[in-house]
């Protein structure tokens, strides 16, 4: 692995790293976040495979390095931060009611496997790849990095023989498609709360959020005063499900804001954006002669694909990418589309909000420069707190003390009047591929508006020093 420590002493070959075990016996590795991870026997085999390896080698923000430096952080770490909050979190409920939940060493190295190969599907610029690149070039055939993982841990379990419970594996896929459309019928009747901890169908708090929260606030310089430990160290199983201090109500809200803070600053970026634009466009222009989608059902294919698709597509000769060569060469010298404007849909037009298209833009020209449909890149960007426009707070249980065995649910109103009152935002923005052409589209952006709204929606006009721009 390269990264972890070894202090050349023996371990337990079935280290479970309960609260019994010495640590000082296991490897480890020191993480910025969480400082030092311990790994147990089993996790180690899975982390120095080829195939979790290569999560090094995609980052975890995919392309917001291009406007937040510090980003480069990678899906490897971030996997190794869910698999030891993982083990924390189930440990915390094993010390606290183990007995009454039965549970055992068995459920204890489950839920910390799912968090370690819950990403290990992941395709290249993050989520870029699923959500952008894919669906143009797979006609409506749907795909998830989900159900990626699942087949990816059958073909390490079996490439690499490692010697686990097939009950086990089974139950880690679970696990890592609870949260997901593809979500499989748990096989377990009992024990439902385990399926809270990695990726929680149920609400949406869970570990992985824990991590990536901190973790990437860390790396873009921003402060997060969200406190996952608050959470981990009160959380309580009532009725098979994990439960919170009603006192804690406003702690999860700031959970569900923080995320949606970073989306707005951070990953939906207008200028991250214009790049992620970019690559998607480069993708698709080489996808037929680089073959970049034909992998995607086929695990012992699929794991060689990483972000260094870029650099291939940068340093390769053939004629056949010269238009994507010559995208990612405008990336790298800051000549990206340009962002025109944008506006938020009204509130009231949300529920049977379509996705706006170059074409729309296109077809609201009335005078001057002819634009072209593919003079013209659109970004549909949903904002929400997991939940699109449910309150995520509504499927969350609370407990009032540790002597009290009753779960509820706590509207709004019972809580603060400051709390948001809609909890989807929708935004449309426009780019234009050509400098020249942003007049234009800024107009006719402006049309569409009119035509669709009685009124220009955008918070103002596009500055005339953007237009003038050539």
């Amino acid at each position: 692995m390269g990264a972890y420590c070894d202090e050349n002493l023996s371990f337990s070959p079935d280290c479970n790293l309960s609260p019994s075990h010495d640590r000082r016996l296991s490897k480890h590795v020191r993480d910025n976040v969480h400082g030092n991870i311990y790994l147990d026997t089993l996790s180690l085999k899975f982390i120095d495979t080829e195939q979790f390896q290569r999560l090094r080698e995609l980052k975890q923000l995919g392309l917001a390095h291009m406007v937040y430096p510090g980003a480069v952080h990678s899906r490897f770490e971030h996997s190794l931060g869910v698999y030891w909050l993982a083990g924390e979190a189930i440990q915390k409920l094993k010390t606290y009611q183990g007995l009454e939940l039965g549970i055992d060493r068995f459920d204890v190295q489950t839920v910390k496997v799912a968090g370690l190969l819950h990403d290990v599907g992941h395709g290249p610029f993050s989520h870029l790849f699923e959500r952008e690149f894919l669906p143009k070039v797979l006609n409506g055939f749907k795909w998830a990095h989900e159900e990626m993982s699942a087949k990816l841990i059958d073909h390490i379990v079996d490439e690499h023989q490692i010697d686990v419970e097939p009950e086990m594996i089974k139950r880690v896929k679970e696990m890592i498609l609870a949260s997901s459309e593809f979500a499989l019928p748990k096989s377990a009747k009992e024990k439902q709360f385990l399926y809270d901890i990695v990726a929680n169908g149920r609400n949406g708090i869970d570990v992985d959020k824990f991590d990536y929260i901190v973790r990437d606030s860390r790396a873009c310089g921003i402060g997060c005063s969200f406190d996952f430990h608050r959470l981990m160290d009160t959380m309580r199983v009532l009725g098979d499900e994990i439960c919170y201090r009603a006192k804690d109500y406003l702690s999860i809200h700031k959970l569900f804001a923080t995320r949606a803070d970073l989306f707005r600053t951070v990953y939906t970026h207008s200028k991250v954006k214009a790049v992620e634009l970019m690559v998607v466009d480069a993708l698709l222009k080489a996808n037929s002669y680089l073959e970049i989608s034909s992998s995607i059902q086929d695990p012992s294919e699929y794991w060689k694909l990483d972000d260094s698709i870029i650099k291939t597509i940068e340093t390769a000769p053939d004629e056949e990418l010269r238009e994507s060569r010559d995208l990612i060469l405008r990336i790298r010298r800051r000549n990206l589309y340009q962002f025109c404007n944008e506006y938020s849909v009204p509130k009231d037009k949300l529920e049977h909000f379509k996705n706006v298209t170059a074409q729309d833009i296109a077809c609201s020209q009335k005078n001057g420069v002819l634009l072209k449909e593919d003079d013209i890149a659109v970004c549909n960007v949903r904002i929400d707190l997991t939940r699109g426009r449910q309150n995520p707070l509504e499927s969350v249980n609370f407990f009032k003390d540790y002597e009290s065995n009753e779960k509820f649910s706590i509207p709004d109103d019972r809580i603060s009047h400051l709390l948001p009152t809609s909890y989807q935002d929708m935004i449309v923005r426009v780019y234009s591929k050509k400098p020249e052409l942003v007049a234009a589209v800024s107009e006719a952006f402006e049309n569409f508006q009119l035509k669709i709204y009685g009124v220009k929606a955008q918070v103002h006009d596009t500055p005339e020093k953007k237009k003038r721009r050539i």
